[in-house]
């Protein structure tokens, strides 16, 4: 009775709110070797450290996690041994749940803190708790990588990946992550599985296009494209990242016939609407560039033929750009060009008014 009075006296100060004394009184239960076997020692200590950990006053008693990670392994040992079906297991298991929130809590406060191992081992905590829940894996992951343990935060995506979770996100960071080490195969390979997992696209396919590019198999990344759109002869998407890669590779004649074809499908396409745009814009301003650069004697026998021409190609281009900005309202590139284009076609209102949306954007 003497030895069980520790853990009763700790039940009786948590409910008075002294949760000091609890504290005091279940730690010296749990050291005890008559008090330490009972299932009712460990839960009460869990509930005690659960609640410290909840207090304002007496959490500040606690190192950053320490409460959820004691109330943690209390509740755990508790289950351990009474069972899930025994009065303390079933308590305790229940109490677990409850400590999903005060874990990713300390997990936050933590990384706020700049404290990431101590973020990193909360968020363990909370997947041990609900191991099918993405949150503390994601949580984890960053933490890794906010303190540079790359290896850390692939073992966490890749645990997210086991339990199925997805997200473009997550291979971006992974392809973050294998550039920043700098191996090429585990780009690849990340953006093989970000294929799988979203086959149509545009950002993943065009890596995929540019890795290969960059490793001297250009032909097999245009074969590559040209079997997508084969197999898939009405997804816009596959002719804009084509017309992107024969930008890249200087074959603008072509890039534009890619291009008129992704809006043909789709007038809806983004990329290719801009890119149309861009293609005769960049035709005007070479018209406009050789016509600066005439002799006078040269300039007034053909520099206003040379600028008609190029003020053409503006207009070509303004409807493409138009209808980009209504795909992508607040797209600086696109408000950025129009305004460039109005003035060059001497819309002056049209040029402040998209001058004045690039200003407000950059506040």
């Amino acid at each position: 009775m003497a030895q069980n009075s520790a853990v009763t006296n700790a039940v009786l100060y948590q409910r008075q709110g002294t949760l000091d004394k609890a504290r005091s009184e279940i730690d010296k239960a749990v050291q005890n070797p008559k008090t330490s076997d009972k299932a009712k020692t460990w839960y009460t200590r869990g509930e005690v450290y659960d609640a410290m950990a909840a207090s304002p006053i007496y959490g500040k008693t606690l190192a950053p996690g320490e409460g959820a990670k004691i109330a943690f392994e209390s509740y755990q040992k508790a289950i351990q041994l009474d069972g899930k079906d025994g009065e303390y297991g079933k308590l305790a298991t229940a109490k677990m749940d409850n400590l999903f929130g005060a874990a990713l809590n300390a997990g936050v406060e933590s990384y706020n803190a700049q404290k990431y191992d101590d973020a990193i081992n909360s968020y363990k905590m909370a997947q041990q708790i609900r191991p099918q829940d993405t949150t503390a894996y994601l949580y984890a992951a960053y933490a890794a990588e906010a303190k540079q343990d790359f290896a850390s935060a692939k073992e966490s995506y890749n645990k997210l990946m086991g339990i199925n979770y997805k997200s473009p996100q997550m291979y971006n960071r992974l392809l973050q992550i294998a550039r920043q080490e700098k191996d090429e195969k585990a780009a690849m390979d990340v953006i093989q599985q970000a294929l799988k997992a979203y086959p149509n696209n545009k950002g993943f396919m065009l890596e995929e296009l540019n890795m290969l590019l960059s490793a001297g198999q250009g032909a097999q990344a245009m074969d590559k494209i040209d079997k997508a759109i084969a197999a898939d002869p009405t997804n816009a998407n596959l002719y804009a990242v084509k017309g992107s890669i024969l930008d890249q590779n200087k074959q603008p004649e072509q890039a534009l016939a890619a291009y008129k074809k992704a809006v043909e499908i789709d007038p809806n396409n983004f990329d290719a609407q801009f890119n149309l745009g861009v293609y005769n814009y960049n035709k005007a301003a070479d018209l406009y560039t050789k016509a600066s650069r005439m002799s006078l004697a040269t300039y007034q026998k053909s520099g206003k033929k040379m600028e008609a021409d190029g003020k053409k190609y503006f207009e070509v281009s303004l409807p493409y750009f138009e209808k980009a900005l209504q795909l992508q309202p607040n797209d600086r590139a696109v408000i950025s060009s129009l305004q460039k284009v109005y003035v060059r076609l001497g819309r002056n209102a049209d040029a402040e008014r998209m001058n004045a949306k690039l200003e407000a954007l950059k506040k």
